[in-house]
């Protein structure tokens, strides 16, 4: 068998991350995959020659739970295959590019990015605001491109509100949304491996209309209609991941895609449905590289 690697973040240190790793390299033990965790702070490149500044050749292959979308680029072009790809991290990682990735092929709220400007510039009179407001309605969500955990995401009453966000996160990208009221405290997650439904999970939180566990949501386990697993399935085989957690919001015309994640948590989902996610992601891997 091959040998790879778990590449994760070098300066995250939650318990929460922690765990997951484990979790993980517990699996690929199960599944006699040889791997070792390396930061993407030890895996240095030259990026001028391609360089790399470790032992490279170690490794055939490895699985990306970091958005350090460089190095995944650079791992690449020196051969390995990357679960997932540093095209597909870098499509979830950034919520403006997974909504345009997706456009007129799957059903999502109606989505307006945030014009671009520079840092002590500003927004000027801001008349590219109201605008919006009309077409989204109000209130309306906003989003910075690149969070995680629900923790970038603001709701906004007035257009007033919504001003006072934007211009506090100046040059930051940022995406504004249409906020689907029926589906405000509660969606669902879709956990997807090689092309497979392993699990769903309804998420609640009467306190936030984020429904995320790590807001202090709580998730328990969901049988998906098969709109709402078309709806997931097709948006991690077009955003070409390998595996990913799918979001996805109750609306009166339907299930829509709210966000897909790259390197979903799945600890909620595990302990909410009993699906062995981190055992999927490495059968799966063990499945493709055996080819």
């Amino acid at each position: 068998m091959k040998k790879g690697m778990l590449i994760t973040n070098g300066f995250v240190g939650e318990e929460s991350f922690k765990s997951l790793f484990r979790a993980l390299m517990e699996a690929a033990e199960k599944e006699n995959i040889a791997i070792e965790q390396q930061s993407n702070d030890s895996l240095l490149f030259d990026i001028a020659s391609g360089e790399p500044l470790f032992d490279i050749d170690r490794y055939s292959f490895g699985i990306f739970w970091d958005k350090d979308i460089m190095l995944g680029q650079m791992l690449e072009k020196c051969g390995l295959r990357l679960f997932n790809s540093a095209r597909a991290v870098a499509l979830c990682d950034d919520k403006a590019l997974t909504h345009a990735a997706l456009s007129g092929r799957l059903p999502m709220p109606r989505t307006v990015p945030v014009p671009q400007t520079y840092k002590y510039v500003g927004y000027g009179e801001m008349a590219f605001l109201k605008r919006a407001a009309e077409y989204l309605g109000l209130p309306l969500i906003i989003k910075e491109c690149r969070g995680s955990f629900g923790k970038q995401v603001y709701l906004a009453d007035t257009e007033e509100q919504a001003a006072e966000i934007i211009r506090a996160h100046e040059a930051t990208p940022m995406i504004m949304q249409q906020a689907v009221r029926e589906s405000f405290g509660r969606d669902v997650r879709i956990y997807v491996v090689g092309g497979e439904v392993m699990g769903a999970m309804q998420r609640s939180n009467g306190r936030d209309f984020r429904a995320n566990i790590a807001n202090g949501g709580s998730g328990e386990a969901y049988v998906p209609s098969d709109e709402e697993k078309h709806l997931a399935l097709e948006a991690v085989r077009l955003l070409g991941l390998d595996f990913g957690g799918v979001d996805i919001l109750h609306s009166q015309e339907g299930p829509l895609l709210c966000e897909v994640n790259s390197n979903a948590h799945f600890a909620g989902m595990e302990k909410s449905t009993g699906a062995d996610i981190s055992g999927a992601i490495m059968r799966y891997i063990r499945s493709e590289l055996e080819k």
